[in-house]
């Protein structure tokens, strides 16, 4: 281990990486290797010295915090920004459209961090390590929510950011970004195409990426809510936890935080972790079992995982082949419905793609396979204001009622 808590190993070769010569985004072998059109090869995970953790009493305490700073890339809690991350609440739920569940079901809602996604937790130790390495500006390309997260946080921190979203990206989260005052380059192209501009930009700039599937830092800052989940789950076994999956970042994360937890002798062993599609976008599950890949165009309204070819797809993909995970993909009409099922029995508020892992959860109700008292954990990633445009076809505003108690009762007797 290196002088520094942490290194880098490549997914892909194993080669490691010290990180005390300038920023490390892909491993040095593998990265420049990538084919169009495929997954490009040398994520980086990061690894820590798991027995000299262990011998330290401090990461006894640092599980029970917002820091985790024993086991995450950053020197100290203080380069974290000031606002609230993480923490976020997990809701257990016994009864949906009037019925007991014959499982124990929990929802974790991310929409509670502060641009109400779950973006924020990789933006914060982005920036935290920008800080801390006295890096000025960061760049990333977006579907809406990690663009508008990184806004946020640069605000918070006194940073730069710019943010480069595919033209057709919602307006609620362009909005957001220029609201928090960053530097919004709209494309006319897709979200993979602003995805190799922002990286050209990085490169020509020196600013420091954010990017999802290429700065290594993303998977660290999204392993958090393992943590949380062990934390609040007190003990108990997780039998499924059902995950929206894009690039395929939040599910490595979440991955890489309970086998930091193995490692480190909290766990026994990794929970099954379910990858949830839309079938519009299926690149990542879809081709699971395949030797090569194949990508096809994407056409979901879940567009915060609308994903040509997902970006992390090897380490996603060694994870859930690991560790016993499973995958599945979902219509749209059976994001929207799960949208709305959730949202009348939790009072949860998902956007379509936070609501395809619910979805995803109905689908194996549907086909019997939670079993009766299992434990199954569904991540909600995303609030339904972030993009008010999908949901509206699901709508139907009534009409005005005339401002008379007679009128208001015949409208309330017609809905019964």
């Amino acid at each position: 281990m290196m002088a520094d808590h942490f290194l880098f190993e490549c997914v892909d070769c194993g080669k490691q990486h010290a990180v005390d010569k300038g920023v490390i985004y892909l491993c040095k072998t593998c990265g420049d290797k990538q084919v169009e059109g495929k997954p490009p090869p040398g994520a980086l995970k990061t690894l820590y010295d798991y027995d000299a953790i262990t011998r330290n009493v401090r990461v006894f305490k640092s599980l029970k915090t917002n820091a985790y700073t024993d086991i995450l890339p950053v020197k100290t809690a203080e380069s974290y920004p000031p606002l609230r991350i993480g923490n976020t609440p997990l809701y257990p739920f016994k009864i949906m459209n009037g019925k007991t569940l014959p499982y124990h079901l929990f929802i974790k809602d991310d929409s509670q961090n502060p641009t109400f996604s779950y973006k924020d937790r990789a933006s914060a130790l982005v920036s935290a390590y920008a800080k801390e390495n006295g890096i000025d500006t960061i760049v990333a390309a977006s579907t809406g929510n990690a663009g508008s997260s990184i806004a946020g946080i640069c605000a918070s921190q006194g940073q730069k950011a710019v943010v480069l979203v595919p033209h057709t990206a919602p307006e609620a989260k362009v909005s957001q970004i220029m609201m928090y005052g960053a530097q919004i380059l709209p494309v006319r192209g897709t979200y993979d195409q602003a995805f190799d501009l922002s990286i050209a930009l990085s490169d020509t700039h020196g600013w420091f990426n954010r990017n999802t599937g290429y700065n290594p830092l993303t998977i660290e800052g999204k392993k958090t809510a393992a943590f949380e989940l062990f934390d609040q789950m007190q003990g108990k076994e997780m039998d499924r936890i059902f995950v929206s999956v894009g690039d395929g970042v939040i599910i490595s994360g979440i991955y890489k935080g309970f086998e930091d937890l193995v490692k480190l002798g909290f766990m026994e062993k990794v929970p099954v972790i379910v990858a949830v599609q839309a079938e519009k976008s299926d690149n990542l599950v879809r081709n699971m079992d395949s030797d090569t890949f194949e990508a096809k165009a994407s056409s979901t309204l879940a567009d915060s995982i609308s994903v040509d070819v997902p970006r992390n797809f090897n380490m996603a993909k060694k994870f859930l082949k690991t560790y016993g995970g499973e995958w599945l993909s979902v219509s749209d009409d059976e994001i929207m419905q799960a949208a709305s099922v959730m949202a009348r029995n939790t009072g949860i508020f998902a956007e379509p793609a936070a609501a395809a892992a619910y979805a995803g959860l109905l689908r194996y109700e549907r086909d019997d396979k939670l079993p009766t008292g299992s434990n199954n954990v569904v991540m909600s990633t995303g609030s339904g204001l972030k993009d008010l445009k999908a949901i509206k076809g699901a709508l139907e505003v009534p009409e005005a009622v005339v401002p008379t108690l007679e009128a208001v009762g015949e409208r309330v007797r017609s809905r019964k």
